[in-house]
């Protein structure tokens, strides 16, 4: 493996990948089962999410699209909180996914700033004013506009499988992406589990529409490039070198202008790292939030 500090240094969808289910059977038999809550926002969004450990800190798991907690997050419920005994885990269904349903959710230009921002109301409802993140993809993507814009609130931030901008070629891999009938059922399953053979076709090709409004409309493609440099949060990036969703370029990017960054890269990973290497990925990122 290969890691770098950004000090002098110049997504999709989920439950695809195979991992570890090795268990951290001393430490995880301390740790009560994974529960199953809902709240409502101040906005009415009726948000459902699972709740793991005991901590006194909080640690939010952001899923990639469609995702949810269950179909993203498993090894990472099922583990972390035995290796974050100070932490307690947070991982949500984003408003219009999975059990945060309905609606489903609307895909206009500022989704993830809408995201970002239901995101940390649900942590100060759980009574988390601070707290770490942990994003994958569309995940990490919200996790840095919330610690761009939230700055004094986010105390770590990790991310996977994120971009600050979408590049033309991957707008034009979106809209080769959009006919799901041309996916593996492999690929398919998780999501027709979740949405239904007749919605996940719907939904998927409605976030295509909103990934190409931003490239198209207005932003022009930008995501969030104008707030990386407002992040102040201890920043750790971890990537698979053979990652198909983001192009290279992103990384660099990402840690030029973010102003704490560490790198850690898995030579043969792909998008889903934290499922395809799970325990090997739990402990560098527990390692990182134990900083």
């Amino acid at each position: 493996m290969l890691r770098f500090g950004s000090r002098g240094c110049q997504r999709l969808v989920a439950g695809c990948g195979h991992f570890s289910t090795r268990k951290m059977s001393t430490a995880k038999s301390l740790v009560p089962e994974p529960q199953e809550k809902q709240v409502k926002l101040d906005n009415s969004t009726s948000i459902h999410y699972v709740e793991a450990g005991l901590g006194e800190k909080g640690l939010l798991l952001l899923p990639g699209a469609l995702g949810t907690a269950w179909s993203d997050f498993k090894p990472q419920i099922e583990q972390l909180p035995g290796l974050l005994p100070r932490y307690k885990v947070i991982a949500w269904d984003p408003p219009g996914y999975g059990k945060s349903r309905p609606p489903d959710k609307e895909f206009s230009e500022d989704f993830y700033e809408r995201d970002a921002q239901d995101a940390c109301e649900l942590m100060e409802r759980i009574g988390f004013r601070n707290f770490s993140v942990l994003g994958w993809s569309d995940g990490g993507i919200t996790g840095l506009i919330m610690a761009g814009t939230y700055s004094t609130r986010i105390e770590k931030l990790a991310i996977w499988g994120s971009n600050a901008y979408i590049a033309e070629e991957e707008a034009l891999a979106f809209e080769k992406m959009r006919d799901v009938s041309t996916w593996s059922a492999r690929m398919r399953a998780p999501m027709e589990k979740i949405y239904g053979a007749e919605g996940f076709p719907r939904i998927w090709s409605a976030w295509v529409d909103g990934m190409l409004r931003i490239y198209n409309g207005s932003r022009k493609g930008d995501i969030c490039r104008n707030i990386l440099k407002q992040i102040t949060a201890p920043t750790f990036i971890l990537h698979g070198s053979k990652d198909p969703m983001i192009i290279p370029e992103h990384i660099p990017m990402l840690m030029n202008n973010i102003r704490d960054t560490d790198l850690h890269v898995f030579p043969e990973g792909k998008h889903n790292i934290h499922l395809r290497y799970a325990e090997e990925f739990n402990k560098l990122v527990s390692d990182f939030l134990k900083k």
